[in-house]
């Protein structure tokens, strides 16, 4: 039985909490943290969540509750200097995305994990989706070596709150969730990107809540983003809406539970033969966050690798960053880890 320590009471945190508490056989719940006075206690009251300590102060709840782990679901400004206290007593983590609010930041923490030997893992939860581990495998057997990667994103959140103040919305709080499906599905990291974004008149955000983005990936393959949090009726799906073209065929996949591909079999006419392939949605894994705490609990029995270790999760974050430059610049960007 491992001790958690979760850092963060607001929704997410909440949401986190009942995730710990749903993995009862594996994990307890020793503390929980927020700025906010009372805050952590009110919601282990109002979540009928048992848990011994609360309060405000990590470095305290460290000492007192002596968690194995550290759970960070605080806002990203704060992560770093979370991150940075567990490590230094020697407590691996796992946080919330993304990663930090820069990468200057995000470089540190990587490096704390790598001075202090633990883990460090960021929950990239979109990954844990049965649906896009079949639609993975449909691109290994249909398309070959790939050359284009598309996905849209087109749903109008009307959130209010700070996301309707916030700059870069769209970049900065959701596409690094598509950025990171991105590098996923196609086993290639990022080179450079050339990114615009926009507003439309009738958007209701205060930043720009629309963008294209057009990454050149390792391999050559060429990954193109559109997105917009403003685009009324029709939603694509919150996974985006996925075609993928390889030398020997294109997958598709709506971001619901559609997965359709079609491999070339023949070499003769304007058209070349095809063959429909299709591939079943498995229960493989437990979704979201569930599967994000699973693969993390996994790695600390057995030292595997999990998605999302800092490592590799960093070269998402950078897609973002670099989005954000080449968007605010009007230049195509080198994209460095």
């Amino acid at each position: 039985m491992r001790k958690a320590l979760l850092v963060g009471a607001g929704g997410m945190g909440q949401g986190w909490a009942k995730n710990l508490a749903a993995h009862a056989d594996q994990v307890t719940l020793v503390g929980w943290v927020d700025i906010r006075e009372g805050a952590a206690a009110a919601a282990a009251e109002k979540n009928a969540i048992s848990v011994a300590w609360t309060g405000m102060e990590l470095e305290r709840a460290i000492t007192e509750a002596q968690p194995d782990f550290v759970v960070d679901v605080t806002i990203p400004e704060a992560h770093h200097d979370v991150t940075l206290t567990a490590l230094a007593h020697g407590i691996p983590v796992i946080g919330e995305k993304p990663m930090a609010h820069s990468m200057e930041a995000a470089r540190a923490m990587v490096a704390a994990s790598e001075k202090s030997g633990k883990l460090y893992m960021v929950s990239q939860s979109r990954r844990y989706d049965n649906r896009i581990m079949a639609y993975r495998r449909l691109i290994e057997k249909t398309c070959g070596p790939l050359g284009i990667l598309n996905a849209d994103f087109y749903i109008g959140a009307h959130f209010g709150g700070f996301r309707d103040e916030m700059e870069h919305v769209l970049l900065l709080d959701m596409a690094i969730h598509s950025f990171d499906q991105a590098r996923f599905l196609s086993g290639a990291d990022p080179v450079s990107v050339y990114a615009e974004e926009f507003n439309p008149a009738w958007s209701w955000y205060k930043g720009a809540a629309s963008a294209t983005c057009l990454f050149e990936m390792a391999n050559g393959l060429r990954f193109t983003y559109r997105g917009s949090w403003c685009a009324e009726g029709l939603h694509s799906s919150w996974e985006c809406d996925w075609r993928t073209v390889g030398a020997h065929g294109t997958a598709l996949w709506d971001g619901h539970s559609a997965l359709k591909g079609a491999k070339v079999t023949g070499t003769e006419g304007f058209h070349h033969a095809t063959e429909a392939l299709e591939e079943p949605i498995t229960e493989e894994v437990s979704g979201g966050i569930a599967g994000s705490l699973e693969d993390f609990l996994h790695a600390l029995d057995t030292g595997a690798t999990p998605m999302g270790e800092c490592h590799d999760n960093i070269k998402s974050l950078a897609m973002v960053f670099g989005a954000v430059e080449s968007a605010t610049t009007g230049k195509r960007v080198q994209i460095t880890v």
